[in-house]
């Protein structure tokens, strides 16, 4: 007969001999669900013709301002509860500042977005509309979460940023560190398999096709290596391949240069290269 009891003790004591914190009453950390749901009133905040049933009775600035107020109260909270895990100080006051410098920030992201649906419609000639971008490209979700979510980590938010884009890693595929630094008009193409580094700087009008990572050159440092520049600078107008790599924090890609698919990149290729692999010999037996 199994012996609860006997199990029950071992993984009880792994909580009172671990250094990380496993068993508490005490313990808040910020929820999930309302998180997501943060992300999920904004994407209806900026495009509501998708994403809500408009009343037409309304004025549209008050349509925007009952968005902005549930935003503002949701964010706060889970800021404050994030901010708590990090110190026993009280922190509301600072939760509330972080909170009114976000939703302040909230019209430029927009903005931003709507450059970012201007470059994938451009880039992609399968679109049909730019509507369809807003409804169903996954890039383009992934982008619009990410945009969110770095606000939030620059005021050095812990927790919430990481849930924001590891939930859009799992609905798309598409791996965007919210500490990435992302010019104007980026543009990702199917984007499945897709991992950006969090001191990845890219510049404007980029496009990243699938399969494609922008890495560290080698995490075994571990921890040494938090703050310090590892994942690589994209310059602006730069087009990148399916599958290529590109790794580490002193690699420079040049502005308008051409990345081919799978190539495999640990060193700086000058403004205007075109860069691919050598093609491979095809042996056909019949």
């Amino acid at each position: 007969m199994t012996n609860f009891e006997s199990i029950a003790k071992e993984i009880s004591k792994s909580y009172k001999e671990s250094d990380i914190t496993l068993f508490s009453s005490e313990l808040m950390l910020p929820d999930k669900n309302e998180v997501v749901s943060v992300i999920d009133d904004i994407q209806h905040l900026f495009f509501p013709a998708y994403y809500d049933v408009v009343n037409n009775s309304w004025e549209s600035e008050e349509f925007c301002e009952k968005y902005i107020s549930s935003i503002y109260f949701k964010i706060k909270k889970q800021i404050e509860l994030a901010l708590s895990f990090k110190s026993k100080r009280k922190v509301a006051d600072e939760a509330k500042k972080i909170a009114d410098e976000f939703v302040s920030k909230l019209p430029y992201v927009h903005t931003l977005l709507l450059k970012d649906v201007q470059a994938n419609f451009e880039g992609d000639p399968a679109a049909q509309s730019k509507e369809e971008i807003i409804f169903s490209y996954p890039g383009f979700y992934a982008i619009f979460v990410y945009r969110v979510a770095n606000l939030l980590y620059k005021a050095g938010v812990p927790f919430v940023p990481r849930i924001m884009t590891e939930h859009a890693h799992g609905k798309t595929g598409i791996d965007i560190n919210p500490g990435a630094t992302i010019g104007e008009y980026f543009f990702i193409d199917h984007g499945t398999g897709i991992v950006i580094g969090e001191t990845t700087v890219i510049g404007n009008y980029v496009k990243i096709y699938q399969g494609v990572t922008l890495g560290a050159l080698s995490p075994r440092k571990g921890q040494s290596l938090a703050g310090v520049k590892r994942h690589p600078t994209v310059c602006d107008n730069v087009t990148i391949y399916s599958g290529a790599s590109i790794l580490g924090g002193d690699t420079v890609i040049g502005e308008g240069a051409i990345i081919g698919g799978n190539s495999f990149i640990t060193e700086s290729v000058e403004a205007g290269s075109r860069v691919s692999v050598k093609k491979p010999e095809l042996i056909i037996k019949n």
